[in-house]
């Protein structure tokens, strides 16, 4: 399935078919000539599974590797920003959950198109082939709809969203817009998944402070380790209140015996050495 913008901006959608697989060489020649045309390409886990496998079916044909262009996998944009909302990230679900309309009880699962074209083969049924056609025509049309959200402003999405999209903005090391990102989930609703996003962006920005003040409630208001040790290295590293470090130390921080051992042990002694000079803040 393949689909693109005319000049017009209406979408072409166009399948190919082999009625044979002796017809391979003319689908890889057209195929070919699609993605000279085309700037780049986009696709839906195309980077792992489909453009391999066209490569691996240009070499079977001893044809001429496809042309090269910019590929963006919708698959790995739809895991970094709705993953955290949606857990699966098939096509379907983005459908449901992030588009707003679902295909509905005539459409067929995928894992049933490689034995429907073995079928047409063998018997030549092309209604056995109709379900696959509209199955492909679904995947292609969807595409192009989530290609259009993520054009959208990215405020739009939902506020779990949001903190997908702070995450990976983090990642790129854009902690402003991360920043930005992350407070506009936790205005719309993104509760402690949005503070403790935030906090982490803070942390990463280097506004240590505010970072300290996100995990510290946080803390009031969660229990978790991880949240506890990101408090014990800031009061050890930024403020040097080697008091409250061991304190929330204590409280456990998901490390092994080793690891807390010799972090009690070295906050232990900065502590000693912090009472005999000083207060440094």
């Amino acid at each position: 399935g393949l689909a693109w913008f005319d000049e017009d901006g209406r979408l072409v959608l166009e399948q190919l078919l082999l009625e044979s697989p002796s017809d391979e060489r003319a689908l890889l020649a057209l195929l070919e000539e699609r993605v000279e045309n085309a700037s780049a390409l986009v696709s839906f886990n195309g980077k792992s599974f489909d453009w391999p496998l066209l490569e691996s079916r240009a070499v079977m044909n001893q044809w001429p590797s496809l042309p090269r262009r910019p590929h963006l996998d919708l698959l790995h944009v739809g895991r970094r920003l709705h993953k955290a909302r949606l857990g699966g990230c098939r096509l379907i679900h983005l459908e449901a959950h992030v588009l707003g309309w679902e295909r509905g009880d005539d459409d067929i699962p995928g894992i049933e198109i490689a034995p429907r074209y073995g079928h047409f083969l063998r018997t030549g049924d092309v209604e056995a082939l109709r379900a696959v056609v509209d199955h492909n025509a679904w995947d292609v049309v969807t595409m192009a709809a989530l290609v259009g959200l993520y054009g959208e402003p990215i405020d739009l999405l939902h506020p779990l969203d949001l903190l997908g999209a702070a995450q990976t903005a983090r990642r790129a090391k854009a902690f402003d817009q991360a920043r930005e990102l992350a407070d506009a989930s936790r205005e719309r609703g993104g509760g402690l998944d949005a503070l403790r996003v935030l906090a982490h962006v803070e942390k990463a920005r280097g506004d240590r402070a505010r970072a300290l003040l996100d995990f510290e409630e946080l803390s009031r208001q969660i229990d978790d380790p991880q949240v506890r040790l990101e408090l014990v290295k800031l009061y050890e590293h930024h403020t040097r209140d080697y008091e409250s470090a061991l304190r929330v130390l204590e409280q456990g921080t998901g490390e092994d015996d080793a690891a807390i051992s010799k972090r009690k042990t070295r906050l232990e002694t900065r502590q000693t050495r912090s009472n005999g000079s000083p207060r440094r803040r």
